[in-house]
């Protein structure tokens, strides 16, 4: 047997000890599952120093290998970052149970009674970069949802990933819950990746989660269903009606508050009109941050503006970096988005309603704000405890994927000796 069929064989039997495990959790009731999540929060943050050791090897190992700093901002936890995912796990204990939910339901003509409810997808596929908490976030949350996760983070954080499963697997044990209901995915290479997207008929749905070219490699080469997250070239839009004390307070926060997270902003747009007065005050704030910006002929003309390209316009810099071009109106301020824009998180600041209306009627983006920063596309802002993740795309799922994203639906029919 090769090392590839190797490989395959031991993803085989995770997946198969995955869906045996999702049988019983399908069954768990939300008591059960609310204090499963409880006592995985509190081993967090009890057994902290045996996560944050771990952590300490990836992030010195990413250091000596060159890792940049944005990177590495992804992948450290500290006693902050870490009792924010214990915190992120007793928000979906708090949160109602999705599973049973009726959709929609009723009696028809012929006396049948329909209803579609709400089921678990069975086993959940993880594949994601960096970022350790995602794999507390993911076990969460597929969890009270009902259903099994194998988790296949990257080689970067393997020391903190697998601690933080060993510490959520004691807690599911001791509770009466299945601990193959979160598991690592074995394997540090492509093979066990590809495995992963192979396993059709073992795992229900895959969830990418990281770079353009992560999402792109599993939804071109997998066979199992995928729910497309994406990445964020988000846009702030400073419209001639904007007060421009709040639009300045607003693309700072969306710049500046986290660089290395997909809701921060990478594009400003500025109306005509109002950047004589606004464009000095915005590249002083910005600069003083730390922000290099990548701007057209109006903003090149200030100190320290480097000159942009259309692939500055279209990237997602995750760093101190910020396209900038000052547009004629608030259609050529759509124009730009719908070009260059992932389609994730896209703002405007103004104080004309109908400006705002138009905006959002013509931005087609998972989310649009009005007058508020682009860090609020969150599942935790929005009230739905962690996130699994923000989706792009148009199908099932769209914008930050809590709970109710994480099920599928069933019909149950009922009759009375019914024949057709």
């Amino acid at each position: 047997m090769s090392k590839a069929d190797e490989i395959h064989d031991e993803i085989r039997q995770v997946a198969l000890r995955a869906r045996e495990a999702s049988h019983d959790l399908a069954l768990a009731t939300r008591e059960t599952k609310d204090r499963a999540l409880r006592a995985m929060a509190a081993a967090l943050e009890a057994r902290a120093s045996e996560v944050l050791s771990a952590n300490g090897e990836d992030v010195t190992r990413a250091g000596a290998q060159g890792v940049p700093d944005n990177i590495v901002d992804r992948l450290r936890l500290d006693r902050g970052r870490l009792g924010a995912m214990a915190q992120g796990l007793r928000d979906v204990a708090g949160l109602p149970d999705p599973v049973g939910e009726v959709v929609r339901g009723g009696t028809l003509a012929n006396g049948l009674e329909l209803r579609q409810v709400r089921v678990p997808f069975g086993v959940v596929g993880m594949i994601y970069e960096a970022r350790p908490n995602v794999t507390a976030d993911a076990a969460g949350i597929c969890l009270k949802a009902g259903n099994a996760v194998l988790l296949r983070g990257s080689s970067s954080a393997r020391s903190s990933n697998a601690a933080i499963v060993a510490v959520l697997r004691d807690a599911l044990a001791q509770e009466g819950l299945p601990a193959d209901s979160v598991q690592l995915v074995p394997g540090e290479s492509h093979d066990s990746v590809k495995a992963l997207m192979r396993a059709r008929g073992l795992v229900d749905v895959l969830i990418p989660r990281g770079g353009a070219g992560l999402i792109r490699s599993v939804v071109e080469e997998s066979t199992v269903p995928v729910i497309e997250t994406g990445t964020g070239n988000c846009h702030v839009y400073v419209d001639r009606a904007a007060d421009l004390d709040r639009a300045l307070a607003i693309v700072l926060n969306s710049k500046t508050h986290r660089t290395s997270v997909c809701n921060a902003a990478e594009s400003l747009l500025v109306h005509r009109e109002v950047a004589g007065e606004f464009l000095p005050r915005v590249v002083e704030a910005l600069q003083a941050a730390g922000v290099t910006i990548h701007g057209d002929e109006a903003f090149a003309g200030h100190d320290g503006v480097v000159a942009a390209t259309d692939e500055d316009h279209a990237a997602e810099y995750l760093s101190l970096d910020i396209s900038a071009r000052v547009v004629d109106s608030l259609d050529e301020a759509v124009e730009h988005i719908r070009r260059f824009s992932t389609g994730h998180s896209d703002a405007i600041v103004t104080d004309d309603l109908e400006a705002s209306r138009r905006f959002v009627a013509r931005v087609d983006s998972a989310a649009v704000l009005v007058n508020a920063s682009t860090r609020f596309t969150d599942g935790g802002e929005f009230g739905f405890g962690a996130e699994i993740g923000i989706s792009t795309q148009k199908l099932h799922a769209r914008g930050p994927m809590g709970l109710p994203e994480m099920t599928s639906t069933k019909y149950v029919v009922t009759g009375a000796g019914h024949v057709r």
